[in-house]
């Protein structure tokens, strides 16, 4: 097992942490009730969670007086939790675990912690070497105790929903919740894998017995990322509120402040996601996430300077490819393009890197390459990426890529099942909805397509800079409906979820071809330029 050098650190290790941009003015930082709420509560609930939390893991006895946790202790804490640790804690955690596995190289629990702490290091900084370095700090942690060592099956399983890869993350999942299923700490991981997998009613399940052993902030987290998927956004709001209010650290609650302000983009509130997503990097300057939702909200502010600085602080201190390909369609919507060619060739870049170490990109590579490069390339890749987990995300975008591919027939089924209730698909994304709507429009039903254009428009206005301006010209060109109801609406698009393989849920979902091929037929391959994102598609033109 290779152990980490000290090297100096390079720009976007994360181990400093790039302040984000401030607002204009003396007042400071506008924070939302919400915020303001979490922020008070959070010191109310340090001491008693964070008493809880490090019973998870062995104590740590090399560390600062009893009442007075060091960083060791601290990071501990956090990461027997599955909860976001600060960075210069988890590197200290780090340091600690590599001195001891190597004076006890057989301490099962010392190979675990730091398995898990290399995860957290390279989730939270996509320094992705991390990954392969986490999975060998695991496998050790299993070779030396094989038997009765659900820590390492639980970070194993962490791990690979790190990596977005769900159908690996539910078997180590599953198998640390059958060898020991009063832990809580296993079925965070496996609400993630089985609703990447698009098995709803098994993350409902898994998530039942979460709340029932551990109902803490943790777990309210996690509930409101159900209940988002579910389109319950009330109840989602609700439950990351109480979850931030109880947090133990300053680095869980900006996590938890993050997640609320995406909820609050989500429904096209800009000022109040942009309160949260202050609040997240006050409480954490390592929050990169909330720096790029900065960048969102500013842009959708007008605010495109500040935006433009949000962007870059969070690549550099997580080179992430969604942040690039935002700030590239931030730098196209500003007329940049050789900025914005620059942010692509990074997105590309960034895909090959996390590629070498076990990363799956597909779905925001898919979305890139159907707007902005070649979509045939995108209903390959995507297609391969549905038959390995059939999650909401991936239908849609596959249904997009077919769309820009050409091949709108097939797409609709994709888009369908990426909005249905039925099947999981009962998130209120505008985005989701405007695909649906564009691909509607292409095979003439004009009654669907009003309808979805308009309702993506409803849930966020700001959804998208290059797509809200294709949907206001689209709902312009479609027109207002005929007088008295118009028989476009009787249900054109019913049935038209087969196409999809809504009946097969391992995820073929190539019934509009051969099952199981690598690629769409016909023209569904067609490749080369892609039409500019804010087009209606090749059938419109």
């Amino acid at each position: 097992m290779e152990i980490e050098e000290r090297q100096p650190v390079p720009a976007g290790s994360g181990r400093a942490a790039p302040p984000g941009p401030r607002p204009e003015g003396p007042s400071g930082p506008r924070r939302s009730p919400l915020a303001r709420r979490s922020l008070i509560g959070a010191v109310a609930g340090c001491a008693v969670l964070g008493g809880a939390l490090v019973l998870l893991l062995p104590p740590d006895r090399g560390g600062a007086p009893r009442g007075a946790p060091g960083p060791v202790a601290r990071a501990v804490s956090a990461v027997g939790a599955g909860a976001p640790v600060a960075l210069p804690d988890l590197a200290a955690l780090i340091d600690d675990r590599e001195a001891r596995v190597r004076a006890r190289p057989r301490d099962d629990a010392a190979w675990a912690v730091l398995g898990a702490a290399y995860t957290e290091r390279a989730r939270r900084t996509a320094a992705v070497a991390y990954y392969p370095k986490a999975e060998k700090a695991l496998r050790t942690s299993l070779r030396v105790r094989p038997g009765g060592n659900a820590a390492a099956l639980e970070g194993l399983a962490s791990l690979a929903v790190a990596r977005g890869d769900f159908r690996t993350a539910k078997r180590w999942g599953e198998a640390a919740s059958e060898l020991a299923p009063k832990r809580w700490t296993a079925y965070p991981a496996l609400v993630d894998a089985y609703t990447g997998l698009g098995d709803h009613k098994a993350a409902d399940r898994a998530l039942g017995r979460l709340l029932a052993l551990r109902p803490g902030p943790a777990a309210r987290a996690v509930a409101a990322r159900v209940y988002r998927d579910r389109g319950r956004r009330e109840d989602a709001a609700a439950a990351v509120s109480d979850a931030a209010a109880g947090a133990a650290a300053p680095s869980e609650q900006a996590a938890f402040l993050t997640q609320g302000g995406d909820l609050a983009w989500e429904r096209g509130d800009r000022q109040e996601a942009l309160d949260h997503y202050r609040a997240a990097v006050d409480a954490d300057p390592g929050a990169y996430d909330a720096l790029a939702g900065q960048g969102r909200a500013l842009a959708a502010l007008g605010r495109t300077s500040e935006a433009l600085r949000a962007y870059r602080a969070a690549l550099d201190g997580r080179p992430a490819p969604r942040y690039a390909l935002e700030l590239g369609e931030l730098y196209d919507r500003l007329g940049l393009g050789a900025e914005a060619r620059a942010q692509y060739d990074l997105l590309r870049e960034l895909v090959r890197r996390d590629r070498a170490a076990g990363v799956d990109d597909e779905p925001v590579l898919g979305l890139f390459e159907a707007d902005h490069g070649d979509p045939g390339a995108a209903v390959r890749g995507l297609r391969a990426e549905w038959r390995r987990q059939p999650g909401i995300a991936v239908a849609d975008a596959l249904g997009w890529a077919l769309h820009r591919a050409g091949n709108d027939k097939e797409a609709l089924g994709f888009a369908v099942r990426a909005t249905d209730a039925e099947h999981g698909g009962g998130v209120r994304s505008a985005l989701y909805a405007y695909h649906r709507g564009q691909i509607e429009r292409d095979l003439g039903l004009s009654g669907p397509a009003r309808r979805h254009l308009t309702e993506a428009l409803r849930i966020n206005p700001y959804f998208s800079l290059p797509l809200v301006p294709a949907a206001q010209e689209a709902l312009v060109a479609l027109g207002e409906p005929p007088a008295g109801g118009p028989p476009e609406d009787s249900g054109e698009t019913e049935g038209a979820e087969g196409s999809a393989g809504s009946d097969d849920p391992e995820g073929s979902g190539d019934a509009a071809g051969t099952p199981g091929a690598a690629g769409p037929p016909g023209a569904a391959e067609a490749s080369g330029p892609a039409p500019s994102p804010g087009s209606p598609g090749p059938a419109a033109r």
